[in-house]
């Protein structure tokens, strides 16, 4: 009757320790940084590990040139090239933390964890 708690009490503590490595790899994920660039380098956007936008660079000609759409769409190219980055970046972090074993559904519950929601 009770054999089938010693399971559990072992499920538990899996579930725990893939916490805690969920835990440890978005603050792994916090420190990583990828940026993107458009205009040839005339905007660039940084974003970390966890598809956060930390910075944003446009040089002042784009300013003086008065071309608001151009700048809007710089910045949209710079943007998506730098969390496309990120990405990518994340799932090759994910994938040395699993040690490349294919857990159905691990990549979409870890890019769904947020420890500061």
């Amino acid at each position: 009757m009770f054999k089938g708690l010693g399971n559990i009490a072992g499920m538990m503590k899996q579930f725990s320790e893939m916490q805690g490595k969920m835990q440890e790899m978005q603050d792994k994920l916090g420190q990583l940084r990828f940026e993107g660039s458009a205009g040839g380098g005339m905007v660039n956007v940084e974003a970390n590990g966890q598809q956060k936008i930390l910075g944003c660079k446009i040089d002042q000609t784009l300013f003086d040139s008065g071309d608001k759409e151009m700048i809007e769409d710089l910045l949209i190219a710079a943007t998506n090239q730098a969390l496309d980055k990120a990405r990518e970046g994340a799932a090759e972090e994910m994938a040395q933390i699993t040690g490349g074993m294919n857990i159905p559904g691990l990549e979409e519950a870890l890019s769904k964890f947020n420890p500061n929601a």
